[in-house]
């Protein structure tokens, strides 16, 4: 009895942060105003070569919209305009670019632990490189 109280008070006490955490929903860093999924690609022509924008896709997360710049058809440049505000997100976007950069395509892995992002960012980024046509 003795071993019994310490036991379920350290318990309780290690169950309440649990019972306090509270996930963040729906929260998103933007830098472009939001658009519908249903939005199409726009593209532009400038000095450093052809920049198109990736549909935004709506994840679970938050939206996920890239903007690729292009050189003839060589991928030179990818940039998220929205991303979810999540620390698993933030680290896998270098990673997504940097294997978009290697790949030409949008033909790369999940990021492991960021997978709605990853999925997100390749449906967008596929949508910029359909849009290049």
């Amino acid at each position: 009895m003795k071993r019994a109280i310490p036991v379920v008070a350290l318990s309780i006490a290690g169950l309440i942060p649990v019972w306090r955490y509270e996930p963040s929903v729906g929260g998103t860093t933007t830098t472009t105003a939001e658009q519908p999924v249903t939005t199409p690609s726009s593209s532009a022509t400038g000095a450093s070569g052809t920049v198109v924008k990736g549909t935004t896709v709506n994840t679970e997360k938050g939206p996920v919209q890239v903007q690729v710049t292009f050189d003839g058809d060589e991928i030179t440049a990818v940039r998220m305009l929205q991303q979810p505000d999540h620390p698993q997100t933030t680290a896998a976007v270098p990673v997504l670019i940097s294997e978009t950069l290697k790949a030409q395509s949008a033909d790369i892995d999940t990021v492991s632990g960021a997978t709605i992002t990853s999925d997100g960012y390749r449906e967008s980024l596929q949508a910029a490189i359909d849009a290049k046509g």
